[in-house]
């Protein structure tokens, strides 16, 4: 009697006995715009601090991709000093950002796919192209830091990972130097299950490296690629830096799901409130993980979500962040939507000041100053 292949891998794809690599990882989690204003936030904190030179890999799903694939283009560029500051980030990283969140790109996809030729998918990866990435493929990434792009496969379970040195899962098998546009593997990691999903990519199967698949390097899973939102899999973007850093900083720009007492029963709207289910207890199971590893000190680092209260967190000289109102902008839809300025700089300031309280706070905190004022007037 044949037993069905897991979904995951069992066994890590490292070896189990080596000891786990020094150096931070950054994890960013999903959570459209939303989300990728809130780690704008948090990087123009840790650029403050100089520590983004001292990251080693940035692991990203869905909007925070889309934030970690700007960095990353820009990263030849930010020129940092010997504090480990750039005086770029802004002109580099955080006004395109802001320009991207000013457009809504999720509906015009869904339209014109639908309407004309192409694929939603394509739609989604061409607006990226057009404001953010021009054409830009997975080689102009940096050698280091390595950046890591998250996205699931639909056919084999198993999450499918884009990074400048290979693209793969461990099911199918990786392709080496993979020349393929940033836009789709950004796309890829942020095609928001119904609307935005499946992206689709035609693969050669030649290019894949021989033996690299545990059980299905085959066509047509090495021909034609079809994939989801990264956070379908993992919504914090752990998984690529769980196996191989002991420490682990992660953003979590994710949103709040409210409880709803009469929900809607047509199939449009249930579907969208059981998939948001789906999404608060992957993204639950992963942050369970990573505070028992913090509280077993398997693990060392930090955890800092747009959902937190700063109050609690023992830091001196916390920003001001009431509760409620931070609350209520981690409840933003997630949606690649048009966002007010001053939506926009109040996600930012949020981001910011979790981020700090974070670091600064616990038995080994992050050093430096505290911030005298939040980046944008606006305050949260």
């Amino acid at each position: 009697m044949s037993q069905e292949q897991p979904p995951v891998d069992a066994a890590v794809d490292r070896d189990p006995d080596a000891r786990l690599e020094d150096g931070i990882a950054l994890c960013l989690s999903g959570g459209g715009y939303r989300a990728m204003l809130f780690h704008a936030g948090a990087l123009i904190r840790l650029n403050e601090m100089g520590v983004l030179p001292r990251i080693a890999r940035f692991s990203s799903v869905s909007g925070g991709s889309i934030a970690a694939a700007k960095l990353a283009l820009a990263w030849p560029r930010l020129a940092f000093d010997a504090r480990g500051v750039s005086p770029r980030l802004f002109d580099l990283v955080i006004d395109p950002l802001r320009g991207m969140a000013s457009r809504t790109i999720d509906a015009s996809s869904v339209a014109v796919g639908a309407l004309w030729f192409g694929s939603v998918g394509d739609r989604l990866a061409g607006a990226y192209d057009k404001h953010l990435f021009e054409g830009a493929t997975l080689q102009d990434l940096p050698g280091a830091p390595r950046f890591v792009f998250n996205a699931t496969n639909v056919q084999s379970k198993a999450l499918w990972r884009f990074s400048k040195p290979y693209m793969r899962d461990w099911r199918v098998g990786e392709v080496r130097n993979p020349d393929l546009r940033l836009a789709v593997a950004v796309a890829a990691s942020s095609a928001f299950p119904p609307f935005l999903s499946p992206v689709e990519i035609e693969v050669d199967p030649r290019s894949f490296t021989p033996g690299s698949g545990a059980d299905l390097q085959r066509p047509p899973y090495t021909s034609n690629i079809i994939l989801t939102d990264g956070g379908v899999y993992d919504n914090l973007g752990l998984e690529t830096a769980w196996k191989r850093y002991r420490t682990l900083w992660v953003s979590d720009g994710g949103g709040g799901y409210d409880d709803e007492p009469d929900p809607k029963r047509d199939w449009a709207h249930h579907s969208l409130r059981v998939l948001s289910l789906i999404d608060n207890q992957v993204r639950s199971l992963r942050k369970r993980q990573l505070m028992a590893a913090f509280k077993s000190k398997e693990r060392a680092g930090r955890y800092w979500s747009a959902f937190d209260d700063i109050a609690g967190l023992p830091c001196p000289d916390k920003l001001p962040c009431d509760f409620e109102p931070a609350a209520g902008l981690a409840r933003v839809a997630t949606r690649l939507k048009s966002m007010e300025p001053e939506l926009q700089e109040r996600l930012m300031n949020l981001g910011y000041a979790i981020c700090d309280a974070s670091l600064r706070s616990f038995d080994d905190p992050v050093t430096g100053a505290p911030p005298p004022k939040f980046p944008f007037d606006r305050g949260v």
